[in-house]
């Protein structure tokens, strides 16, 4: 049986959903930010014959996240509600949940990337924490997009300014930096859809000119500490083998593949 989840399933469907915290971080924090009430925002639940939950649905807007545990899991439920959207539609989960959906969005993209997290805090080194590390309040959010948009691997995106500003104003993620002496931003690294258990690391960034410095790597380190201490994980997708192996030796430990089908 398929239903939709409301607000007096919270407790139920968000244990479910934290035995595995990283992976579920999407539809946690989207549950945690803005319920089931919301018309953007839709949460379904497959229950078994004895009424236990066995699978999460999750549509924000156009996206689609499927979630479930069991290898023989039926999805044609889940299929069907992902089918009666009109317009866009787009799907992103870990591989192995992904594959079962093959086919059923022909002529998108599908792009797979690393999925990595980190739990244990003994892996970086904090003893000598750098003093030129910034933590960014909102107002700093233009010099932050000036640094994102020279960097050619990040897509341009709409209002990226505004949209960090927001973050930081709602702390749904935050932004370590480091400047240099005319005050420009020329190191970042930021956390988003951040919840009460787990953060994810996106727009890690360095000016061309100030990279091999190790400045990534102090920003990164300084930032994984402080969310660790908070008594979350934090998480991670990379496709880039350099970033990667600076993510590995700060203690990120690959844990899947996560899959964006999009048109």
């Amino acid at each position: 049986m398929i239903r939709k989840l409301r607000e007096q399933d919270r407790t139920m469907v968000m244990d479910y959903l934290s035995e595995e915290p990283s992976i579920n971080l999407f539809i946690i924090g989207d549950i945690e930010a803005y319920g089931f009430e919301e018309d953007f925002q839709e949460v379904w639940g497959q229950f078994n014959d004895d009424d236990q939950l066995e699978g999460v649905l999750l549509r924000f807007n156009e996206n689609h996240i499927p979630y479930f545990k069991n290898d023989d899991f039926d999805i044609s439920g889940f299929k069907d509600i992902i089918l009666s959207k009109k317009g866009k539609i787009f799907m992103s989960g870990k591989e192995s949940i992904m594959r079962k959906f093959d086919g059923i969005l022909p002529n998108h993209k599908v792009q797979t990337t690393y999925f990595c997290e980190l739990k244990d805090p003994t892996s970086l080194n904090t003893e000598q924490r750098d003093s030129s590390i910034k933590i960014a309040k909102e107002e700093d959010a233009k010099r932050i997009q000036g640094l994102i948009d020279q960097i050619d691997e990040f897509t341009p995106v709409d209002n990226g300014v505004e949209r960090t500003a927001r973050r930081i104003r709602t702390k749904a993620g935050r932004v370590y930096y480091m400047d240099n002496e005319q005050g420009e931003i020329v190191t970042v690294v930021q956390t988003a859809a951040e919840n009460s258990k787990s953060a994810m690391v996106v727009g890690v960034a360095t000016a061309q000119a100030y990279r091999g410095q190790g400045r990534m790597s102090k920003c990164l380190t300084a930032l994984c500490s402080d969310v660790l201490a908070e008594g979350k994980t934090l998480c991670l997708f990379y496709n880039n083998p350099r970033a990667g192996k600076i993510y590995h030796r700060l203690g990120f430990e690959t844990i899947d593949n996560w899959v964006m089908v999009s048109e």
